[in-house]
């Protein structure tokens, strides 16, 4: 008697279950996300978390909002304070700044597909010296001393068999490296009034980039720099942990302020490679004149200011410091501005909007830093 069995190979597909969290997980994963919103406002950040609870049930009797501020205590996220008037309240400590850093980190880094060359001029490259474990197929001009032939030896022995034994170059397995060129960069933010106008949140998907670059850079790079500094009527510097209490303010735009200070950082670094991104969204008005006053004019592009800036690039140009800017507006007149100002500085322009600042700005970051920038 003869069985028929019947078995297909194939893929089964199923109804996607996201990863089991512990309501403290969820409720974490949520409060960091308002955090980011509010500039590090607890108080804030809980109200919102609380009409959130009201309309998508996020907790339970069994553990209420409460709860969760209670744990986040016991976990070291938040810790009690005392302002100068003697009023008590809760504040976010170093651990949760960390939290947040990575989660904007994961956020980013995990959209960015990896690829193969990259698009931006470059005179020679950096030298690999790190392995990562990562292998690609041969590419022509590979070192051969980057060759992996273990990998290389299996690839002939799958794809010709161990009886005819050849090995040809479509065999062969190159080991990824990083890179010995060290970057200095410098992330200036516009902070000027603009970033929260026309009913549109820029400041928020500008320093989640700064901390998802922060973290990267201190995390896989750690002998790159990084350098963030902030500008609306003037220009000033800020450090990592500041980013989540980051806010804009009633200012217009120093561009030139803050290009200054960006080069005066860079010119105290003996990396070679050296650049600027810049994110903005408003035109130049502001400048500071030598007796201490502000030049301001809001109106269209004043040819006084937009003049300081293309000396500014080409001046930074000439240091061999390239800036990158990211302008996230579409107005026509602003796009010309950009170009001459990138053709002053023969560096590059990215016209977005919000939606994918992150991986363009980690794409060209990653690309840069593997080539060594000359004049």
């Amino acid at each position: 008697m003869t069985q028929n069995n019947n078995f297909r190979k194939g893929f089964s597909f199923t109804a996607y279950k996201a990863p089991d969290l512990s309501p403290f997980e969820t409720l974490f994963e949520i409060f960091k996300e308002l955090i980011t919103h509010t500039s590090g406002d607890f108080d804030e950040a809980i109200s919102w978390l609380r009409e959130l609870d009201k309309e998508y049930k996020l907790t339970t009797a069994e553990y209420t909002i409460e709860d969760f501020i209670e744990d986040l205590k016991k976990k070291g996220y938040i810790k009690e304070t005392i302002d100068p008037d003697g009023n008590g309240g809760m504040a976010i400590t170093a651990k949760t700044e960390r939290a947040i850093r990575q989660q904007a980190l994961e956020h980013i880094f995990g959209k960015i597909k990896r690829s193969g060359q990259g698009n931006h001029k470059s005179k020679s490259p950096g030298i690999g010296d790190e392995h990562t474990g990562d292998f690609r197929a041969y590419q022509f001009g590979d070192a051969l001393d980057k060759v992996s032939m273990t990998e290389s030896l299996r690839n002939a022995q799958i794809n010709h068999g161990i009886g005819n034994f050849s090995l040809t170059e479509d065999d062969l397995v190159v080991e990824e490296t990083l890179h010995k060129s060290q970057m200095s960069t410098v992330l200036m933010i516009d902070i000027s009034h603009s970033m929260i106008l026309y009913g549109e949140d820029r400041i928020t998907p500008a320093k989640r980039v700064a901390m998802a670059l922060a973290e990267l850079i201190t995390t896989r790079y750690p002998k790159d720099t990084l350098d963030i500094i902030v500008f609306g009527n003037d220009s000033w510097q800020i450090e990592i942990k500041d980013l989540p209490y980051l806010k804009v303010g009633p200012y217009h735009t120093n561009t030139v302020a803050g290009l200054q200070l960006a080069m005066d950082l860079l010119r105290r670094k003996r990396n070679t490679n050296k650049q600027i991104f810049m994110i903005t969204d408003g035109k130049p008005s502001c400048l500071r004149l030598p007796d201490g006053q502000y030049y301001k004019d809001s109106n269209g592009l004043n040819p006084y200011i937009t003049n300081k800036c293309y000396a500014m690039a080409q001046q930074a140009r000439k240091l061999h410091i390239p800036i990158t800017t990211f302008m996230i507006a579409q107005d026509r007149y602003l796009m010309q501005f950009v170009q001459e100002f990138t053709r002053a500085n023969q560096g590059k322009a990215f016209y977005t909007g919000l939606k994918g600042l992150g991986e363009m700005i980690f794409e060209d970051y990653e690309t840069n830093r593997k080539k060594r920038i000359k004049g």
